[in-house]
């Protein structure tokens, strides 16, 4: 693969998966919406559906990480080059802002009348946090150690299912094409199960950029009533998948190499 083909790849693979992901937290979220209070549920194989497609999408250009914590696993497996990670995290980040950028032209008239309908009916403000998580992360318990480790353990069940898979007949992550059909469903299910367990705490990042490109959007929309986009915990759905990618390469080099 060329550095170009990765690069447009994983833009156009993120760009979806977030566009998807992030969409269906605004449909959930955003009051005017049809599917307003559909729930935890219909999140969690939203965004399954989200990495389903994105993979499919980008698998024959860049083999479909969209993730920089599933690259650096497959970097540590030995099945990624090392000099190729600039090139992929550059265009996931990109691909998450453009997806992010494209949740909100979709749901722009939804997100107005979200934010301010609030101040029509006389109330003192709209609540800025109920549209946060359509665009960045945020714990239930806002404890710096504990969501940290609930990030890395959630990200090395992920990466760790992704790097097995080419222990598994007919199934890779590791070849230049992707993951293939099977190999793809068996991610996007993984990630509908972390969620259902294990995103209560933290709303389940388990991929930097899925939190960082979407935030700093978030940063620079004129959305009203917004409120910010706090940076102040932003770092931990970044370290601590990161960390997580690289533990479950570590486990995989011992285990099943």
């Amino acid at each position: 693969m060329s550095s170009l083909d990765i690069f447009t790849g994983e833009t156009i693979g993120t760009a979806v998966l977030i566009l998807l992901g992030g969409g269906v937290c605004a449909a959930v979220t955003l009051k005017r919406s049809k599917a307003f209070n559909a729930g935890w549920v219909a999140i969690t194989f939203g965004w399954g559906f989200a990495v389903l497609t994105g993979a499919y999408i980008s698998a024959g250009l860049s083999g479909a990480h969209l993730n920089p914590a599933v690259t650096v696993g497959l970097a540590i497996k030995g099945a990624t080059p090392w000099g190729d990670l600039p090139v992929y995290f550059a265009g996931q980040l990109l691909g998450a802002m453009i997806g992010a950028l494209l949740v909100w032209a979709t749901y722009a008239g939804q997100f107005r009348d979200h934010l301010t309908s609030a101040e029509a009916a006389g109330q003192k403000s709209a609540n800025p946090g109920q549209v946060h998580g359509v665009f960045f992360t945020s714990p239930e318990i806002r404890n710096s150690v504990q969501n940290l480790v609930t990030e890395v353990i959630a990200t090395v069940v992920l990466v760790l299912a992704i790097l097995t898979q080419s222990t598994i007949p007919g199934v890779s992550a590791d070849s230049p094409k992707g993951p293939g059909v099977l190999g793809a469903m068996i991610t996007a299910f993984v990630v509908v199960g972390i969620g259902l367990s294990l995103g209560g705490p933290t709303g389940y990042a388990i991929n930097p950029v899925r939190d960082l490109g979407p935030r700093i959007v978030h940063a620079l929309l004129p959305l009203p009533n917004k409120g910010g986009s706090d940076w102040g915990y932003a770092w931990i759905p970044v370290v601590g998948p990161l960390l997580g990618g690289a533990i479950a390469g570590g486990i995989y080099q011992l285990a099943f190499a």
